[in-house]
């Protein structure tokens, strides 16, 4: 193929964003690109489990429908399948990993939505032509070309110079209750659950089993999240949250939270005049 030919189909080639993670925030951010042209690709981790299934695309991975506001998105194996689905613009889940899916093509966009706020966060840059980090650990023009910040009641800053805020284990109010609507793993095991989300269900309902001990709903209310029956969990991990607004409760959708964060990252795209982080002291971050 002659320079010419090769610089013509390059022109012509589809923008290809690869976010990391199958969550609610990756989903989220999945629908954003593709509504804005992208083709995407979701790269599943383990960990942490996926909780929130009916607003993220992360039950394809198992060819269950999964579709979130409109947007479907279909399972793909290899790098071929991707590269026809990146003809289309398609949204598409994989197991790949990013190594995998670096030599399928140039990554446009590589967007990490995996809000794994605990673990050694990788240095994304210069693995694609625009890297953005989502969360704790990330620090703008550090391990990722921009951050944005996650924290409620901040989610949705873009930083370009400095990290984003340090976790502080203070989830959101939801209703009436704030961290009491999650159940944690205690210890690890195989969980299994024969329960839907969307399901009704009472103070002390049986919900599953993690390894031999059963798991029980902590108040009244709808399911509002709950991790895939099989999966093999860590101790400390969210098994589920229950959402006890009744008529009120939501469970399908665009996560409203999630929704200003993928906002922000189609606003990063073009946003380069981040305002710098207030903490000014920025840690040293291991390389990936």
């Amino acid at each position: 193929m002659s320079d010419f030919q090769q610089q013509g189909r390059e022109r012509h080639r589809p923008a290809f964003a690869t976010i990391l993670g199958t969550n609610e925030i990756a989903s989220a951010v999945a629908v954003q690109l593709h509504r804005g042209g992208y083709g995407v690709v979701l790269s599943h981790d383990p960990m942490p489990p996926v909780i929130r299934r009916k607003m993220a695309f992360h039950d394809a991975l198992f060819e269950d429908a999964a579709t979130v506001d409109g947007v479907r998105a279909e399972r793909v194996d290899t790098g071929l399948e991707i590269r026809a689905g990146l003809s289309h613009n398609r949204v598409m889940v994989t197991n790949l990993g990013l190594l995998d899916l670096i030599v399928i093509g140039a990554i446009d966009l590589l967007v990490d939505a995996r809000m794994n706020k605990y673990q050694v966060t990788p240095d994304l840059r210069r693995l694609a032509k625009l890297t953005i980090g989502l969360g704790p650990g990330f620090s703008g023009g550090n391990n990722c070309d921009l951050a944005i910040e996650t924290r409620p009641g901040k989610e949705g800053q873009i930083i370009q110079h400095g990290p984003t805020d340090a976790p502080d284990g203070v989830a959101r109010p939801l209703g009436p209750v704030t961290a009491e609507r999650f159940v944690h793993s205690q210890l690890p095991g195989r969980w299994h659950t024969a329960i839907e989300i969307g399901t009704r269900v009472y103070k002390d309902f049986h919900l599953g089993f993690l390894g031999n001990d059963p798991i029980c709903a902590p108040f009244d209310g709808i399911v509002r999240g709950i991790v895939r029956d099989g999966t093999e969990v860590p101790a400390g991990v969210k098994l589920l949250e229950i959402d006890p607004r009744g008529r009120g409760a939501d469970w399908t959708g665009l996560d409203a939270r999630a929704l200003v964060i993928a906002k922000a990252v189609s606003r990063a795209l073009t946003f380069r005049s981040a305002r710098p982080a207030e903490i000014q002291s920025i840690p040293t971050i291991p390389t990936w």
